[in-house]
Formats: C-alpha cells, sequence, structure tokens
C-alpha cells in the first residue's frame, strides 16, 4: 500500500515546527538557568511550592505534536484506494502549462506557475469521468500526461512541473497547442477542450493559427487562462552562484507582464474562452461547470476512476485532541488544601 500527499508543498511548514520547538527547548533552559541563579532547589520549593517545572515542558510538548499533525493534515496525506464509478460527460481536456522561467514571477502569489497548478487541481476536482491530460512549455513543449482517467497520476505530474529555460527562442506557445491538438485520439468534432495557462509571452510561434487549425482540424476549442499583472507586471527571481537574484538583460532587470491581448485572440481563434485571471484566485472549477462541460459534449458514458482515499482527518482529529489537552493543563500545581495543611508537621508542633 502506498501513500502520498496530496499537497506536498505544504511539508515545507515542517521547518517552521522545528524552529518553534528548537525555541521552546532554548526558553526552558534559560528559565531553568533563571531559577537556578534565583535560589537553590530546596529553597525554591518553599519560596514557590506551587511551582511545577513537569507541567510547562509537558503543555509544550502536546502543542508541537498538534502543530506536526496539522501541517500533515494540510498537506492532505492520502493512502488506500477506491474505484468510483461515474457518468462521463464525454469531455476530453488537455491542460497547456507554460513553464518558462516568466512564470516565476510573483505577481500570482506565490508564483505564476504555482497559481497555475492551483487552478488546475480545481478544474480536476470539479470533473466528473472526463479524460484529462497535460503538456508544458517553454520552448519545446512536452506530454507529460496523456489523456486519462487516473486523476491521482495526472496531479503528480503537476507537482513535478518545474520552471524551466527555453531550449530555443524562448516560449512557444503555438507549438504547444499543436502538441496538445495532436494528442487526442481523433479529430470528430465535440467533446474536446485546450485550456492553455499562462502570461502570454510568445516567441512567433503563430499560437493564433495554431487555435484556429485545432478548432478547425480537431475540433478541440481552445481556452486560455491569462496569470499575471497585465499592467505593473514583476520581476523574474532567478539564483546566481547560489544567491537569489532576479533576471537581467543588458544590465536592466526583466519586467514580465501578462499579455491579455494575445490570449483573448488566441481563445477566439480557437472558438473558447479568455479568462483575464490575472492575480487574483478565480475558481477554475466553477470556470469549467459554466463554459467548457456544457457545450459541445459527446454522448456520455460510464467510466470507473481510480481515486486515492484521503486520510487528513487521521491527523487532524488528535491534532485537535492534544490542543485541548495541552490548554487544560495548569502551569502551577493545585494549591494543597487546608486540611493538609493542618496535618504538616510544622502545624503539628
Amino acid at each position: 500500500m502506498t501513500s502520498m500527499f496530496e499537497h506536498p508543498g505544504s511539508l515545507a511548514w515542517l521547518w517552521l515546527v522545528v524552529v518553534v520547538a528548537l525555541v521552546v527547548a532554548w526558553s526552558f533552559g534559560a528559565r531553568r538557568r533563571s531559577l537556578a541563579r534565583f535560589a537553590d532547589h530546596p529553597l525554591l520549593k518553599r519560596l514557590a511550592p506551587h511551582l511545577s517545572s513537569f507541567r510547562p515542558i509537558l503543555r509544550s510538548v502536546l502543542s508541537i505534536l498538534a502543530l506536526l499533525l496539522l501541517v500533515l493534515a494540510i498537506a492532505d496525506p492520502r493512502w488506500g484506494v477506491r474505484y468510483v464509478e461515474a457518468d462521463r460527460r464525454g469531455m476530453d481536456v488537455i491542460f497547456v502549462v507554460d513553464v518558462s522561467r516568466s512564470m516565476l514571477a510573483g505577481d500570482a502569489t506565490p508564483s505564476r506557475l504555482d497559481r497555475s497548478r492551483l487552478f488546475i487541481e480545481e478544474a480536476v476536482d470539479a470533473m466528473a469521468g472526463d479524460r484529462v491530460g497535460l503538456v508544458d512549455f517553454a520552448g519545446d513543449p512536452s506530454v507529460r500526461s496523456p489523456l486519462t482517467l487516473n486523476y491521482d497520476a495526472l496531479k503528480t505530474s503537476l507537482t513535478e512541473l518545474s520552471a524551466r529555460s527555453a531550449s530555443r527562442g524562448g516560449s512557444m506557445l503555438g507549438d504547444a497547442i499543436r502538441t496538445a491538438a495532436d494528442s487526442f485520439p481523433d479529430d470528430e468534432p465535440g467533446g474536446k477542450a485546450i485550456v492553455v495557462l499562462s502570461d502570454g509571452e510568445d516567441m512567433d510561434s503563430f499560437p493564433v493559427e495554431a487555435a484556429a487549425a485545432a478548432w478547425r482540424e480537431h475540433g478541440a476549442r481552445v481556452f486560455t487562462v491569462g496569470i499575471g499583472d497585465a499592467e505593473e507586471g514583476a520581476r523574474i527571481p532567478v539564483s546566481i552562484n547560489g544567491q537569489e537574484s532576479w533576471l537581467r538583460h543588458e544590465g536592466r532587470e526583466v519586467w514580465s507582464l501578462m499579455d491579455p491581448g494575445l490570449l483573448a485572440s488566441v481563445a477566439e481563434a480557437g472558438g473558447g474562452v479568455f479568462v483575464p485571471a490575472g492575480t487574483s484566485l478565480v475558481d477554475l472549477g466553477e470556470f469549467f461547470d459554466d463554459w467548457i462541460t456544457t457545450i459541445d459534449l459527446r454522448d456520455g458514458s460510464s467510466a470507473i476512476t481510480r481515486q486515492r482515499t484521503p486520510r487528513f482527518r487521521w491527523f487532524a482529529v488528535p491534532a485537535l485532541a492534544l490542543l485541548v489537552s495541552s490548554c487544560l493543563i495548569s502551569e502551577r500545581r493545585r494549591a494543597p488544601s487546608n486540611h493538609a495543611v493542618m496535618k504538616s508537621p510544622e502545624h503539628a508542633a
């Protein structure tokens, strides 16, 4: 039985848990040293009989364990496989993702590429038995996942996408659209869509003509989602000798802008719709329901989809229990009762 995380990027928060644990350990050490300077142990017990050294440590340990479990829950762990029968709506959808360096710009937080991943995940989650595929491009396009009903496999390919430099000339959007169109199993019209997620940068690859040919020759509508700021743009981060910097050309920083004009023209030529997502969060799943899945559907059929079972509750529920437990633990010992005080040797004397 294999396991995986639906959002492995969230595991980066584990470093925060480690930092919190180190800070807590340092604070307890500093507290112990301060108390030792104030008084020795026997005298300290007489001056502060209710002071407990174990209870604060227990509370902190429970809180840190709760944080650890919450991070694992946020990463959405999944294991075990279930097969679900769904009625296909007759759609074949190929996502085309721009992975050129300009997609690392942070105007669409955390980056344009990460925002593209999020959009595709939302769209796939809204689909019901439709086949999906994945193509990425910078210079030359590459088919990362052929059409499949295995959504988990596509999401795995999606998490493996990384920005790269173009091997020739820059972003070649037209070539990516032609590759996606050729990936459909037949040229019958209807039930086929190409969804492009890009900032619109292109180096004379004739994307408008490619979209028109995909619609005319393959019966595939081309939809475009523009990601990035179209007015001010953003700088492109790069790493130079291990140091974070910004991409420069002829000594000047390069600012990348989203090109809504080109993307709108591509969608119009391809019989689709342009979605100007910009830097905002757009529900691409809702977009599918409103546009793509209501047009050109073929006769649907029953399909068996393979899905991994979500297990985040196994981590979220214990985390909540640990947090509640830590809140119920007092940092001080319970005060001795009057009866106990009367029975003490001092009072007896």
